[in-house]
């Protein structure tokens, strides 16, 4: 019963939508809130601010990227803080320096007519002395990176006796960022007799995992389906074959010339090559990825903020707790391996009740994820056709026709110049004027995209190729395994790997999508894969450069090539001679996630 009533009374807020005055918030807050321009509350808002204004408890609030969960926690935080201690009493966690900032500003904002609040950021890659500084003048707030914090805490820098409330913003990212240990250790240290405000996109096991350990009966606030994209996002997808994805990327930023958005990559280094090509190409493009130094990523963030930058292309690390207003487009150049990580992609888009677009370059390999996002996102993903080269010049053409229609004409400066120009252009008729002025900026297109060919995959004839494999296939094994050359790869089951998870490695190290690939045999710290024989001394030669494999991954050509306990014996003697044991693996592998931390 109280369950149904308490639906009832959630069912009231989303028909009624009460404005910032109902909510008994105080008169501080509402003149700030006013000054903001903020009308009615977004619905994560109305769900979450009457419940911590009227009772002292846990919750948890689910709600996609850029729905308001800062107002959400931060007004209700602002109304119960006593600014005239001068004690810590409230935290808030975010996974990134960005959002760090982005939330300390906001709190601002919203308390800039409260006087005697103090609200400091504690991030990485700033001054930690300016930091302890800050933190000695005792603030109300600290809003904080864990890493950053963690290091405060170990230098006996912060004092959480006071703190009453813990916020965990965007818990589902700063987790699956691998800061697990971190969040545990501060929730350790602040008071038990403390309330946790749990916000986050989706609810993985991680995040479930602190709402079992560390939270008391929490009062859970969801706005649209659990693990769901924003509803106000539209999704679709290009087949395309996989070496055609720049230049499917070109031709979509080409028709649409007001396009404001960030390219999604799976590795730095597909990261920088596909953001050097844009620039090089003369788009208005730069890169965000780990291997920037903090200076770099805020220089790149400043402009793509000011809209200096029209294309962003990004690794999800780089760009996650990233808060940009107004995006068009997020581009998926390659899927990503996790249905959560396109979800938060697309979450990027869309935002304070505005629209966007969510597209993906999709090969025929990738094309079966299109049907495991879609039944997690609640929502169709359309199959869209890459424009064709005239189509592009005409939505170019139009474009310029439309900026010198709406052009604003600045008289005091161009009119002495005008008279001049008029001479100059009089033996010109009105038609032949038109034509030259369009073929100013307009010529290279019409060169560029003359001969363009369809990037579209014939999804039918694939079909058809596939239905005959299947054939061919059932003739007997030897069909099958012609041209292709048995491997050892030195992961497996116990490194958490899928055959997919092999094929996207194979693809990221070697920097190509068109190896083809056979059978794929997992066993607990090793798998077998059948590659295709041309492509082998390509793969070694990746496997080796240790900037592309830093995790140093081990590949080679099985010696005795029968499948079956031969082949793997073989292997087995290959893997002692060389040292390699299942230990060293997983240290390797858990190297490389502190180095990668670290880096963060």
């Amino acid at each position: 019963m109280f369950q149904k009533l308490r639906y009832l009374c959630n069912s009231f807020l989303y028909i009624y939508m009460p404005n910032f005055n109902d909510f008994g918030l105080n008169s501080a807050l509402l003149e700030a809130i006013e000054k903001m321009g903020f009308n009615e509350p977004m619905p994560i808002q109305a769900a979450v601010i009457p419940t911590l204004l009227n009772e002292d408890t846990d919750i948890v609030g689910l709600a996609q990227t850029g729905t308001g969960k800062t107002a959400a926690f931060g007004l209700p935080l602002l109304h119960k803080i006593n600014p005239n201690e001068k004690k810590t009493q409230a935290l808030i966690l975010c996974p990134t320096r960005e959002l760090c900032l982005q939330i300390t500003k906001d709190l601002n904002n919203f308390a800039q007519f409260m006087s005697n609040i103090r609200i400091v950021p504690v991030y990485g890659g700033a001054s930690i002395e300016n930091q302890i500084r800050d933190l000695n003048k005792n603030p109300q707030i600290i809003v904080a990176t864990p890493g950053r914090l963690q290091d405060m805490i170990r230098r006996n820098k912060v004092d959480f006796s006071d703190i009453r409330w813990v916020v965990l913003d965007e818990a589902d990212e700063m987790l699956d960022m691998g800061f697990q240990e971190e969040v545990d250790i501060i929730l350790e240290t602040v008071p038990e007799q403390r309330h946790i405000l749990l916000f986050s996109a989706t609810m993985p096991v991680q995040v479930e995992r602190i709402l079992t350990r560390y939270m008391k009966n929490p009062v859970k606030k969801s706005v649209g389906q659990q693990n769901s994209g924003t509803a106000n996002v539209r999704h679709s997808y290009y087949l395309v074959h996989a070496k055609d994805r720049y230049l499917a990327v070109k031709r979509l930023l080409d028709f649409n010339p007001a396009i404001y958005a960030i390219v999604f990559c799976r590795t730095r280094i597909e990261t920088q090559e596909v953001a050097d090509n844009l620039v090089q190409d003369g788009y208005n493009a730069s890169s965000l990825h780990g291997d920037l130094s903090q200076a770099q990523r805020d220089h790149v963030m400043n402009h793509f903020r000011q809209r200096s930058l029209q294309v962003l292309v990004a690794t999800d690390v780089a760009a996650r707790g990233l808060d940009v207003n107004n995006l068009t487009h997020v581009i998926n150049y390659s899927l990503p391996d996790e249905v959560e990580t396109y979800i938060h992609r697309s979450g990027r888009t869309g935002r304070a009740d505005k629209s966007g677009i969510c597209i993906s370059l999709v090969n025929l390999r990738e094309k079966g994820k299109i049907k495991q996002i879609e039944k997690q996102l609640a929502q169709p993903i359309v199959r869209a056709m890459i424009p064709s080269g005239q189509q592009v010049c005409e939505k170019q053409l139009f474009n310029h026709i439309d900026k010198i229609e709406k052009i604003a004409i600045n008289h005091e400066e161009i009119d002495d110049y005008l008279p001049v120009v008029f001479r100059k252009l009089e033996s010109m008729s009105r038609e032949e004027l038109i034509t030259r002025m369009v073929s100013v900026n307009f010529n290279r297109f019409l060169d560029y995209y003359k001969d363009a060919i369809d990037l579209n995959v014939d999804d039918s004839r694939h079909r058809e190729t596939e239905r005959t494999k299947s054939k061919e296939s059932k003739s007997g094994r030897k069909n099958r395994d012609e041209g292709l050359k048995r491997m050892f790869i030195n992961i497996g089951r116990r490194d958490r790997v899928k055959p997919n998870n092999i094929i996207g490695l194979i693809n990221q190290i070697t920097r190509s999508r068109d190896i083809r690939l056979g059978r794929i045999d997992l066993m607990d710290s090793f798998s077998f894969v059948d590659v295709e024989e041309s492509a082998i001394p390509m793969i070694l030669k990746a496997f080796d450069d240790p900037r592309r494999n830093p995790d140093g991954i081990r590949i080679e050509v099985v010696k005795n090539d029968k499948k079956g306990g031969e082949s793997r014996g073989g292997a087995d003697r290959d893997r002692k001679r060389s040292g390699h044991k299942k230990s060293d693996n997983k240290d390797r592998h858990r190297g490389g996630d502190d180095r990668r931390k670290k880096r963060r």
